[in-house]
């Protein structure tokens, strides 16, 4: 059997009622390919009982060559034939049990990693505030492949080694009586001592794998920042912490590999020792007459079996444990609530005039609640009116386009889209009509045509070129040798910034939103770059409602009114030449701070 690495804390589950219910919860994914299972049970269970008669009629081969008379055989031919027909038959059931249990546990846990997937997709962005991202994948990846163990091997190996140990045990009984008493007042005792001292030299093994981990941690760190270790001269006092970790690693490892070794020596002395203690005791009934050879042999064979369903069953209940915890974090995730209750193909609403208000809004993120991010906010925006939001870093105005976008519920007040409460429009329908240019455009790692079209999946080709042409996206794509089928790499990465901006703007054109939000859209641009994407937005914004986040206050001068956000609260409305000339103005302040800058 594979070795396995040693149980994390959170893994170390007690095999109790509530914690098998939540096993046995996870296995309902089995239940649409129960037939498969039941198949795969069935053929385990005659494989088992197949594989067991094997040491019987071995035994009875050795009877009929020392001259024996065997009942229903009379020559070893005939015996060893039958056993050759035995393993036969036991791999046709071996093969059936595997694959009835892959098929079974293959698509079974992809309907489960689906279930898992949608879940996580669907939660709101409340949820990924919390959580990491290699966490969830971790959920979805290293959890479910737990399981797939579980289902694959562990469940198998558990009814193997249980139906061995158990008609084994009675077989045994059966065969020879006085030897397989005398097996059992040595053998518990050797396997017990195995499995105390097993988990002593695991909890030694996890003790090198920590230390380990804290010398990669300071390797990672000095590395990370080697800047600032170059800076500082302190590249001997690096190596020093370095060595230290390294030395406390060593020394923690030679610990584990004396008692390991010490480990190894016992269990083969125990082993063997036993071994031949039952020898000596059955070669003594042998002699006595009161015991065949064949059925020593017999019996010997059932023994080994039967240590290994022992030994076996302890790694089995790693696993389980292993298992449990996999299902109880899944669980988690899976009783979640999440915005699923959407349609796939949500019903088309009368496209938005684009009139926005926020009316007494508070607001507090719910995982920073005594922190309070927007007070009694209150405004209107027009149909079609182009609004600037400006203001210091953490004045709120990313805020006010998350609550927009019903990205988070509001904790107060009331956000209204044309006069009606955003909430009494199904959510998916609603975000139909709301376009982002987002200030870091994420692509995805496919080609651009599909990156477009993500703004409307069932695009045409007329219309995703017409986009990327509004867009000034088109001479850049053409000039690419695969045109519109250029793949993009993983986040964009083979395409400019303001590539990838001019790709999101034709992304915001295909879906030819009603109400469009430019956040920071141009500010990582070169000055040739901001022309083209500047251009591009001003096709974009025609006959919309928009908000554009801003802090380089020149690129808002154009806006119908600008909002000051200050703290949460609106400070000051008016145009920019309005605000710009206002004495002791928050706005005309923060306009003084960028000319003084530039």
């Amino acid at each position: 059997m594979a070795k396995r690495e040693p149980l994390a804390p959170e893994d170390k589950k007690a095999l109790n009622r509530t914690n098998l219910q939540k096993l046995l919860h996870i296995l309902r994914f089995v239940w649409p390919y129960r037939m498969w299972f039941l198949a795969g049970l069935l053929a385990l269970i005659l494989s088992s009982l197949t594989l067991l008669s094997f040491p019987y009629f071995a035994g009875q081969l050795l009877d009929i060559a020392s001259g024996k008379t065997v009942s229903w055989f009379s020559s070893i031919n005939q015996v060893a034939l039958l056993l050759i027909s035995i393993l036969l038959v036991q791999a046709i059931f071996s093969f059936t049990r595997v694959y009835t249990f892959s098929v079974t546990s293959e698509r079974s846990l992809a309907d489960l990693r689906l279930a898992v997937y949608r879940k996580i997709i669907w939660q709101p962005m409340s949820f990924f505030d919390s959580r990491r991202v290699g966490e969830l994948i971790s959920r979805i990846t290293a959890d479910v492949g737990t399981l797939h163990d579980l289902f694959t091997f562990t469940l198998a190996e558990l009814l193997r080694q249980t139906l061995t140990l158990i008609l084994g045990t009675a077989w045994i009984f059966y065969l020879a009586p006085s030897l397989t008493a005398f097996m059992l007042l040595t053998f518990p005792v050797l396997v017990i001592l195995a499995l105390v001292f097993g988990k002593y030299i695991r909890k030694l093994s996890r003790q090198t794998q920590d230390k380990l981990a804290e010398a990669n941690v300071v390797a990672e760190e000095s590395l990370q920042s080697v800047q600032v270790v170059k800076a500082f001269t302190n590249e001997w006092l690096e190596a020093g912490r370095y060595a230290k970790a390294l030395t406390d690693t060593v020394s923690t490892a030679i610990r584990t590999a004396r008692y390991r070794g010490l480990f190894i020596s016992f269990a083969i002395f125990t082993l063997f020792g036993g071994i031949v203690a039952v020898g000596w005791f059955g070669a003594s009934l042998v002699q006595r007459g009161e015991l065949s050879v064949g059925m020593l042999f017999s019996f010997i064979i059932y023994t080994s079996f039967i240590g290994g369903s022992i030994a076996g069953l302890g790694d089995i209940y790693t696993q389980v444990q292993r298992a449990i915890g996999a299902s109880e974090r899944l669980q988690e995730i899976l009783q979640q609530q999440d915005e699923s209750n959407q349609p796939q193909h949500p019903e088309a609403l009368p496209r938005f005039a684009g009139k926005i208000t926020f009316r007494n809004v508070w607001f507090e993120y719910p995982a920073r609640k005594d922190v309070t991010v927007l007070r009694n906010l209150n405004f209107t925006i027009a149909a079609g009116e182009k609004v600037a939001l400006v203001g210091p870093s953490g004045a709120g105005k990313s805020t006010i386009i998350n609550l927009l976008m019903r990205y988070y519920p509001v904790t107060r007040g009331e956000i209204l889209v044309d006069d009606r409460p955003v909430l009494s429009v199904p959510l998916s329908a609603y975000r139909k009509h709301i376009g982002i240019v987002p200030q870091e455009v994420i692509l995805f790692g496919g080609t651009i045509r599909e990156n477009i079209a993500y703004g409307k999946p069932d695009a045409t080709d007329e219309e995703i070129r017409q986009a990327a042409e509004q867009a000034n996206a088109l001479e850049f794509i053409m000039a690419f040798p695969e045109g519109f089928n250029t793949r993009v790499g993983e986040r964009g990465v083979k395409l400019s910034g303001g590539q990838r901006q001019r790709i999101a703007i034709a992304r915001a054109i295909l879906k030819d939103p009603a109400i469009l939000v430019l956040d920071e859209a141009t500010s990582s641009l070169d000055a040739h770059a901001e022309v083209l994407v500047q251009q591009a937005l001003e096709k974009l914004m025609a006959g919309r409602t928009t908000i554009i986040i801003a802090h380089r206050l020149s690129t808002v001068r154009k806006a119908d009114r600008i909002f000051v956000i200050n703290r949460g609260e609106l400070a000051e409305v008016g145009s920019h030449a309005e605000l710009s000339t206002r004495n002791n103005g928050l706005y005309r302040y923060l306009l003084s701070l960028q000319l003084q800058e530039s």
